[in-house]
């Protein structure tokens, strides 16, 4: 790796210390509709799976393909995006959830009404879930990217915590109105229809309203507009931002491709792979929990509405840890990672004992709160350790992580819990534990990753 590449963070020519409140609304809500939808579909999962007599470890296990996949796709929707533009892979990433989403949807409604079996639904259902693994992976870094090329380093902890609680708004906003989607005839898959349509909506306004970014050097040509993207500009005619917002991406020929073991990166990296298990872990037994502790494996469909109101004080506890404690206490990314593992850890042990749903929600809130501080902090603190020009594959990298978490760790943490609940929740402990660890003594300390760079 070019080393010199880490004492200069020059701007490029255009580039401006924020991004225009319009469009930063307009990635919030792109974001946002993706995890509304996913924490939506993972409110009624529990009941799903237990009115088609499956248990609780399939349903966890049916996401580890999609998860392989996204950690497999996302590097290589990050570096495609700085030769094809990030509005071209936002668009198919959208695409990739809405396809994958309704299939989602059809597949678990043959299976409640007898069409399929169990684990042939599970089946169906994992395949068409690959399909938000490979195609979805593209949206989420092409935002980080698209935000983090245009913001200054002291401007980029705040946007890119605004675009991480949109994923915090999101988990309100999907289990909030899960229920409401719950209509005679469509049943417990009603939400993916619900979120499927949304998506589409949103689709729409994003190829209509955010401005093409156009790389503007010799990789790009006049070449065919890749599948499900936003299109291609007409030969000959200049494309919207080289006019009002051009940022130049000549020097990213000269770029070698960022390693997932940048000493630069590392310690980030590491942390966010062993909080993101341990996060995938607890929240992946939540809705299992709740039905067990509340006695309502007997009747799935009641279970949707306590199992909803549990995530959405999770939800609500993200929001307020990244729209209020990070602006308020002025934390830095170090110093978000660490304050965030440790209310994780502290409302895992108190999940652990929770026996009503009072107590489990409140439990659930403050691991939520914890791992909301713990998210935007990784993630800024991985973008501030590389050049300008590195943003898109360090944001593949990030996204990457994020998904590596959720090949194996749900389903672990799941059967972990049926085993024994007192293991299960002893690992989630020792994994907060490994980031603490690694945060105190591996990651730079936040003045220095703020200290302007000349």
């Amino acid at each position: 790796m070019n080393r010199g590449i880490t004492q200069s963070d020059p701007a490029p020519e255009g580039t401006t210390s924020s991004v225009p409140s319009g469009r930063l609304a307009l990635l919030f809500i792109v974001s946002l509709v993706t995890a509304a939808g996913n924490t939506a579909m993972q409110s009624v999962m529990p009941s799903i799976g237990t009115a088609l007599h499956v248990e609780d470890f399939w349903i966890s296990l049916a996401y580890t393909w999609s998860a392989l996949l996204w950690m497999t796709c996302a590097p290589f929707w990050a570096r495609r995006s700085d030769r094809r533009g990030r509005k071209a892979m936002m668009a198919i990433g959208l695409t990739g959830f809405i396809f994958s989403f309704g299939l989602c949807g059809a597949s678990l409604w043959l299976g409640l009404n007898g069409y399929l079996s169990g684990i042939g639904t599970l089946i169906v259902f994992a395949l068409c879930r690959s399909l938000y693994g490979g195609f979805g992976s593209a949206a989420p870094p092409a935002v980080q990217a698209y935000v983090a090329s245009r913001t200054s380093r002291d401007q980029r902890i705040k946007a890119l915590s605004l675009i991480s609680s949109s994923f915090g708004l999101g988990t309100v906003i999907g289990p909030t109105l899960a229920p409401f989607f719950i209509l005679p005839g469509i049943g417990l898959v009603g939400p993916f229809a619900g979120f499927t349509l949304i998506a589409i909506v949103v689709l729409i306004t994003l190829r209509l309203r955010l401005p093409d970014d156009s790389p503007a050097y010799p990789g790009r040509g006049d070449v065919i507009a890749a599948p499900f993207s936003a299109g291609s500009d007409t030969p000959g005619d200049p494309p919207e931002d080289q006019l009002s917002d051009p940022v130049s991406y000549d020097h990213l020929a000269e770029i070698p491709k960022l390693s997932w073991f940048d000493a630069r990166l590392r310690p980030w990296l590491v942390a966010g792979l062993l909080g993101g298990h341990a996060q995938a872990a607890v929240m992946g037994l939540v809705g299992f929990l709740v039905l067990d502790r509340l006695g309502l494996r007997a009747n799935p469909a009641s279970g949707a509405g306590p199992v909803a109101t549990v995530m959405t004080s999770g939800a609500v506890a993200t929001l307020l840890a990244q729209w209020g404690l990070i602006p308020l206490l002025h934390l830095g990314p170090r110093a978000s990672c660490l304050l965030g593992i440790i209310l994780a850890a502290i409302g895992t042990a108190v999940l652990a004992f929770a026996g009503n749903l009072h107590a489990i929600t409140v439990s659930v809130a403050l691991i939520s709160m914890g791992f909301g501080l713990f998210r935007p902090g990784f993630t800024t603190g991985a973008s501030l350790t590389v050049s300008r020009a590195e943003q898109g594959q360090s944001a593949g990298i990030v996204a990457s992580v994020n998904g590596a978490a959720y090949i194996v760790a749900p389903a672990v943490g799941v059967w972990l819990y049926g085993h024994d609940p007192w293991i299960g929740f002893a690992v989630i402990e020792l994994l907060c534990l490994a980031v603490l660890v690694l945060g105190i003594k591996g990651m730079a300390k936040d003045e220095e990753l703020l200290r302007p760079r000349s």
